[in-house]
């Protein structure tokens, strides 16, 4: 394929997106992503992509190996694997420019930030007067799985010693991101009207959106959930970084070498966040994550919900001690206000609360079962 070809398939893509029947055009675009792109196309390279092999039975084709992930794989875009080192990820359908994940491919980069997929290049085009994202291309982390296969597994196991891991990658990923400048205009919202009526709004919508019997426990217990925001109404002294917006474990894989967060564009839940936030909050996400994670544990592995919440709560005390001990090894403990981290856990159980009823009804049980979890019946005075 040359450019006149492949161009041709991109233009359409907003109409026809990317399927199986297209094998052979990831691989095309990677070998001419080296040269100059015509426009309307255009490439920002982060890193050198790798030379790619062929198998024998590409030799027809004249292109290396190329793979879907499979339907197993729930994921929004479309990602094809070409010659077991290079993913490419199409957005189904294109997404206009700016989009946070380019951004932040090239500041980590720049930063040395290495627990990620190798960010390679990002593909464009120009369209009525914009710019809109097409692809994204990244390393292959071989013998990947997300945590929600992996997690479950250590949850079944009673093994936290992958906690500390995680503590450390996140500390490093936000003291990466901490170097990014924010903004003059950026604000302490976190949202529009600032954090507490944010979450207020967020415990309201679950109450709204939470019928029959969790609906009416999760009211009784709506005082307490209100207290757990009030740190909310204070102001917000932590240092305001761009954050990953979407941290659980699932954009956490555990591959070949160890594990490295992926995923960057943001929560797809959450129309108006601020990407510039205190680091608590991916914090806060990343441990009611583990918290997700005991609660599949129980569904799905028979784990019994004691040694299910005895996990839960080890795992969560160290990623939080791993955390900030990295923090204060790299003089940065001043990035977390440890106040916030219990308000933004309980607002994100609302979101997916919210989440549940909008989009994925099965899931409601983790989010309640986390709450039935920290707010039994003789707590919720």
């Amino acid at each position: 394929m040359n450019w006149d070809s492949i161009s041709r398939r991109l233009i359409s893509l907003g109409e026809k997106p990317l399927t199986a029947r297209d094998r052979g055009l990831s691989a095309a675009l990677l070998r001419l992503l080296g040269g100059e792109v015509p426009p309307p196309f255009a490439v920002r390279r982060f890193l050198p992509l790798p030379t790619l092999s062929y198998a024998p039975e590409d030799l027809h084709t004249g292109a290396p190996g190329e793979r879907d992930f499979g339907p197993h794989v729930d994921q929004t875009n479309y990602s094809v694997v070409v010659a077991e080192k290079v993913v490419v990820k199409w957005l189904t359908p294109p997404v206009p420019l700016p989009h946070p994940t380019p951004e932040i491919f090239g500041h980590l980069v720049e930063a040395g930030f290495n627990d990620t997929a190798p960010p390679y290049a990002a593909l464009t085009r120009t369209v009525d007067g914009g710019e809109e994202l097409l692809a994204l291309v990244t390393g292959y982390l071989p013998e990947a799985r997300d945590g929600w296969e992996w997690c479950v597994d250590q949850a079944e196991a009673g093994r936290t010693d992958f906690a500390r891991e995680l503590g450390r990658l996140t500390a490093d990923l936000h003291l990466a991101l901490a170097t990014w400048p924010a903004p003059q205009a950026v604000t302490r919202d976190g949202g529009t009207g600032g954090p507490m009526a944010r979450a207020g709004a967020a415990l309201r919508e679950a109450l709204d959106a939470t019928d029959g019997e969790d609906g009416a426990w999760l009211a009784t217990r709506a005082p307490a959930l209100l207290r757990e925001l009030s740190p909310l109404a204070e102001p917000i002294t932590s240092p305001l970084i761009r954050i990953h917006g979407d941290l659980h474990v699932g954009q956490i894989l555990q591959w070949r070498d160890g594990y490295a967060v992926i995923d960057f564009d943001g929560n797809p839940t959450v129309t108006d966040a601020e990407p510039y936030q205190p680091a608590a909050r991916d914090v806060a996400q990343l441990t009611t994550s583990l918290e997700h994670v005991a609660q599949v544990a129980i569904r799905r592995r028979d784990v019994p919900p004691a040694k299910a919440a005895s996990w839960a709560a080890e795992a969560r005390a160290a990623v939080l001690a791993a955390y900030s001990a990295r923090l204060a090894a790299k003089d940065r403990a001043d990035l977390l206000d440890v106040r916030l981290i219990r308000p933004f856990e309980v607002e994100q159980e609302c979101r997916e609360l919210i989440y549940a009823a909008r989009h994925l009804p099965r899931w409601r049980y983790a989010p309640m079962g986390v709450l039935r979890t920290w707010y039994p019946e003789e707590n919720i005075s």
